[in-house]
């Protein structure tokens, strides 16, 4: 073996982080999990081989450190291509501004601001009734395993919030947890997990989802009530006038609903529903950022001491 091979699979993993440094930390995340999963299960499958031994065998199949960082590299190159946009947007003059239509992430980040308010009411109603019960808890039996509990559906749940924002706003998020769930004993996976700092960012962010939801949902419900208004309300005021309707539909003031105002109204509509999709992929772009910040690893973060598995002498 290459004296400067890994013997252990700490050191393969170390080393792993090492080559993939300066990338994106979710892929080192997703990384660092396939890698430790694979090379665990294979040093299980040899107990009567140590660690060395089998890093040593499986390093023509796997792959060094170095030839697995370029492999994710490539991996990641081709995926993002192929999730990319289908149309080369303008960058420049009326084309970039009238351009966010074909911006299919404007659309769905528009749908995200739409869909924070449901989530943020769920995610916090989830994180105060959790403590809130954890606390109650706490002076039975019951309690510590509950609130061990409660901390592991939070992970799971931070998870599943960072696929749905990389299905919304492209910007890539773990795919992974952080450890196998072999990579270590019950009580050491415990341990990592109270440990972590992404447990209690992650339920920072839960609370925070609410008020954020809020936010977004005025700015997209209101944006769209008003541009859309804007845009109809002159053919509402005109067909008022030519009887239908039977008068049961009022436009105030009437001049709003004239036809001189049509194509100001119409333009104005336009313009505001074209200025709330751009801010719409504006906040999806910031928001992901903000939740890779609370739900991501740091890039370079050491991972904690994972006992050896047994093998035979």
């Amino acid at each position: 073996m290459n004296r400067n091979a890994p013997r252990a699979i700490d050191q393969y993993l170390h080393q792993l982080r090492q080559e993939l440094k300066g990338a994106d930390a979710a892929l080192i995340q997703d990384a660092l999990y396939d890698a430790e999963e694979y090379l665990r299960a294979e040093v299980g499958s040899h107990p009567d081989k140590s660690e060395a031994d089998v890093l040593e065998l499986i390093a023509s199949t796997y792959g060094s450190p170095g030839e697995v960082a370029d492999a994710y590299r490539e991996t990641e190159i081709r995926v993002n291509a192929a999730m990319a946009t289908p149309r080369k947007l303008p960058r420049t003059g009326s084309g970039a501004f009238l351009g966010v239509f074909l911006d299919p992430r404007a659309y769905t980040s528009l749908f995200f601001m739409l869909l924070a308010l449901l989530t943020g009411i769920l995610y916090f109603v989830f994180t105060v009734v959790g403590l809130a019960m954890s606390a109650g808890f706490s002076v039975l039996i019951i309690g510590v395993p509950f609130f061990l509990l409660f901390v592991a559906v939070g992970r799971a749940v931070s998870l599943a919030e960072g696929r749905l924002i990389e299905a919304l706003t492209g910007v890539r998020m773990p795919r992974r947890p952080v450890y196998p769930p072999s990579s270590r004993s019950l009580w050491a996976r415990v341990g990592d997990m109270l440990k972590d700092r992404r447990t209690w960012s992650a339920f920072a962010y839960f609370l925070l989802m609410l008020p954020l939801g809020m936010i977004y949902f005025v700015i997209a419900l209101f944006g769209l009530t008003i541009s859309v208004g804007l845009t109809i309300l002159p053919f509402f005021g005109i067909a008022q006038r030519s009887g239908w309707f039977g008068g049961h539909l009022q436009v105030n003031p009437e001049w709003m609903g004239s036809l001189p105002m049509l194509p100001v109204e119409v333009l104005g509509g336009a313009l505001l529903f074209t200025s709330l999709m751009h801010l719409a992929r504006g906040i999806g772009r910031v928001h992901a950022r903000f939740a890779k910040t609370l739900l991501v690893a740091r890039e370079g973060a050491a991972a904690p001491e994972a006992a050896p598995l047994p093998v035979a002498a």
